[in-house]
């Protein structure tokens, strides 16, 4: 792992997390948190992906409010986060939020570690905004795992024109089961985008490190799916 930072439009900066694959090069993949910030879970998935011959990056999207915020998938690491997310989406408008996210995407692409095509994957929050940027910015492929934002953004399905892959829980307390329906309507009929509905699952059920949230059966079910799309998307790059 390796620290960078990425300069944002106003002239601050921002800390990243970079992750490279033993070949020392490969496809990009931005990768954003869920809303416990770059915390295990986050960096765990990076090298996951790092082991399958990309290069990701990890920036810390609190970056403006809480700088190096990494929390514990507990009560008070649960309820600091919902505090600190309410104040994201308040205290941040749009047009920053996207900046900063455009910003870490160039980073990333800018990177000699970084070759060939680039996608953004995330989880939670980080899926909210992963399809957010998808939306805003040119990019080979989106992965977004139950973000409870997509569904309002809807509205934006023929703007994402890359191939997107959405993940949700079919027993999300956070997400009511219309959301994964409003996108299943908003994508049906369209070959560049899947939506996947892990039956049973709750909200966060790929983060295995919470036990209040891990369902490692339908994480089984869902990371196969993701890693194949990517490699699709992306190609495989090397793996580790």
């Amino acid at each position: 792992m390796r620290p960078e930072a990425v300069a944002l439009a106003d002239g601050t900066s921002a800390a990243a997390t970079l992750i490279v694959p033993d070949s020392g090069i490969g496809p990009g993949i931005l990768l954003l948190q869920e809303i416990f910030g770059v915390n295990d879970f986050v960096l765990g998935k990076a090298e996951d992906f790092g082991a399958l011959g990309y290069s990701v990056l990890c920036p810390d999207l609190y970056a403006r409010l809480a700088p190096g915020l990494a929390l514990a998938h507990d009560d008070a690491g649960l309820q600091q986060s919902l505090e600190l997310v309410q104040r994201y989406f308040g205290e941040l408008d749009e047009a920053t939020r996207i900046s900063d996210l455009v910003a870490a995407l160039a980073h990333l692409c800018s990177l000699p570690e970084c070759g060939g095509r680039v996608a953004v994957v995330g989880y939670c929050l980080g899926g909210t905004l992963a399809y957010a940027l998808a939306g805003s910015a040119e990019l080979d492929a989106c992965v977004a795992y139950y973000g409870s934002g997509i569904a309002d953004m809807l509205t934006s399905a023929p703007l994402v024109s890359c191939p997107l892959l959405l993940h949700y829980g079919g027993s999300d307390s956070y997400l009511p089961p219309e959301h994964a329906f409003a996108a299943v309507r908003a994508y049906a009929g369209q070959q560049n985008a899947s939506v996947l509905i892990q039956p049973g699952a709750g909200h966060a059920f790929e983060n295995l490190l919470a036990p209040a949230f891990a369902n490692p059966a339908a994480a089984a079910r869902s990371w196969p799916v993701t890693v194949a799309f990517l490699a699709g998307a992306l190609g495989p790059g090397t793996p580790s």
